[in-house]
């Protein structure tokens, strides 16, 4: 099953190491393990932009920060 954050990127600066940064920074709050962390950022990595957002915003519940019903 895949790890997933409440990691919200809307409102974040749109460049590629702030986004992963800040990823990272609540996977770690969120009690991810570094090599758990380190697969995704090397996935997000490992093509152009859209790959990055796409797999950063696969490993979010909540990416755009909406209210829970």
């Amino acid at each position: 099953m895949k790890k997933l954050q409440n990691f919200k990127m809307v409102g974040l600066d749109g460049n590629a190491f702030v986004l992963m940064g800040a990823f990272s920074k609540q996977a770690k709050r969120e009690g991810w393990m570094k090599p758990e962390i380190d697969e995704v950022l090397n996935k997000a990595m490992s093509g152009d932009y859209n790959n990055l957002l796409s797999t950063l915003l696969d490993h979010c519940e909540n990416p755009m920060g909406e209210e829970e019903e």
